[in-house]
């Protein structure tokens, strides 16, 4: 069977209580004394390993001591995601960074997002770095991956559903854009932004007002700031 790494204590639980199956469970003894919840796992024989076999299997020694083997990630479906009710999605446009995605995802994650969508090339996707960058959220977020992300921007936007392209300089504050109805906001890579053809397909832009020199966020703090925006005026019309 193929199967994936995931590494670090927070991801190795996370993925435990996620859907997709553990097949072995290895820990240093420091952290089998450190992490109770290893010493109660019933549904596998956690092997007791030095941390040289860990950091050697894992490739880096960001483990914790704990590194898990499990089924490959299982990616949603990019269109179901977009015709839930009143979706919230953060659309990554060529984001390479696989610490940058684990951000935006941990965020999506907390801000009760529908999903995450990711192009299929040019674009970080689903890694053992992603799951610990993530702190586990991965495991329980909707991810999906298009081939092509500006054609199913201009295939999903609906009256029920519109897209915002994130961070533009020209655009409506993120304090007066209404985000309370179904959304999908775009992000760019650092750097090179948003695509022109991705761009093109997005009826709108927002922006989040800048007061110091700096002239831009990273991808993660502005999806942070856009999602939870989101989920504020999402509380608001429900009252």
């Amino acid at each position: 069977m193929t199967r994936e790494q995931v590494y670090g204590r927070r991801p190795v639980r996370e993925a435990l209580r996620g859907p997709r199956e553990v097949l072995e469970l290895w820990a240093t003894e420091r952290a089998l004394r450190a992490e109770p919840w290893l010493r109660e796992e019933s549904r596998l024989r956690v092997q007791s390993l030095p941390e040289r076999a860990l950091t050697a299997e894992a490739g880096t020694a960001d483990h914790q001591g704990v590194l898990a083997f499990c089924e490959p990630y299982r990616y949603a479906d990019a269109y179901e995601l977009a015709a839930g009710e009143r979706p919230l999605l953060a659309c990554l446009d060529q984001v390479t960074d696989p610490r940058n995605l684990g951000a935006v995802c941990r965020s999506a994650e907390g801000a009760g997002a529908t999903g995450v969508v990711l192009p299929a090339h040019g674009s970080a996707q689903v890694t053992a770095a992603v799951c610990r960058a993530s702190a586990g959220a991965v495991e329980h977020l909707p991810v999906a991956v298009v081939t092509n992300l500006a054609r199913y921007l201009v295939e999903i936007k609906a009256a029920e559903l519109w897209i915002f392209a994130a961070g533009a300089e020209l655009g409506t504050s993120l304090w007066e854009a209404d985000l309370s109805g179904g959304v999908a906001l775009v992000f760019g890579a650092e750097g090179r932004g948003i695509r022109p053809l991705v761009r093109r397909a997005c009826d709108g832009a927002v922006s989040i007002p800048l007061s110091g020199a700096v002239e831009s966020l990273n991808v993660s703090v502005a999806a942070a700031l856009l999602l939870y925006e989101a989920r504020r005026q999402r509380g608001r019309s429900a009252v």
